[in-house]
């Protein structure tokens, strides 16, 4: 089952467990680089916890899911439309002011992750700003049902200087709400 079919599948349980997680700190430092107002892309958007508060803050928001079962149930927690398109199915350009990525590229196997990325920085205004976060570790394959791509600090430092178009601003590791260790990435695009 790939991770589309995992979502749709589980929706329900997925939503409970994700849309009252506290974000508030990593959100407030992601709009700390941006301008109130901006476009706010917010990739894999689940149930729509982070798009909710960006366009209650005043920005305007994108979320985007390709899980129709989740896109349903953010747009009902929401009251937004949900782009549902897959992230292969990208092809914006210099549209956004920021990009949203929290855990949103977790499942992309590595062999696949330069075209994805690169289609995320295509959809970056010139200087606007990306945020990622991935589960630190080296750790590449399934696991529960799903793919899995950890990143160690380094690793994804290395990622986003190989694409030589994004500029890193800060990144560093929290564990979340359930002691599992994240990396986070604050970077700019290379106008």
């Amino acid at each position: 089952m790939d991770a589309i079919d995992y979502y749709n599948k589980y929706a329900s349980r997925i939503f409970e467990d994700t849309v009252d997680q506290d974000m508030e700190e990593l959100r407030k430092k992601f709009l700390s680089m941006l301008e109130e107002g901006d476009t706010i892309l917010d990739l894999g958007c689940g149930s729509g916890r982070d798009s909710g508060a960006f366009y209650e803050l005043g920005y305007d928001v994108t979320p985007l899911d390709a899980s129709e079962e989740m896109a349903k149930l953010a747009e009902i927690h929401t009251g937004l439309d949900v782009l549902r398109i897959t992230y292969e199915d990208m092809e914006f350009e210099d549209v956004f002011d920021g990009i949203w990525g929290c855990g949103a590229l977790i499942h992309v196997p590595s062999k696949e992750m330069e075209d994805i990325l690169e289609r995320v920085i295509d959809a970056l205004c010139q200087g606007g700003t990306l945020y990622l976060s991935f589960r630190k570790g080296d750790f590449e394959g399934f696991e529960g049902g799903l793919y899995y791509n950890d990143y160690t600090p380094e690793g994804l430092e290395r990622l986003l200087a190989d694409t030589r178009r994004l500029k890193l601003k800060e990144l560093w590791e929290a564990e979340d709400g359930d002691g599992a260790a994240w990396i986070h990435a604050l970077a700019r695009k290379i106008a």
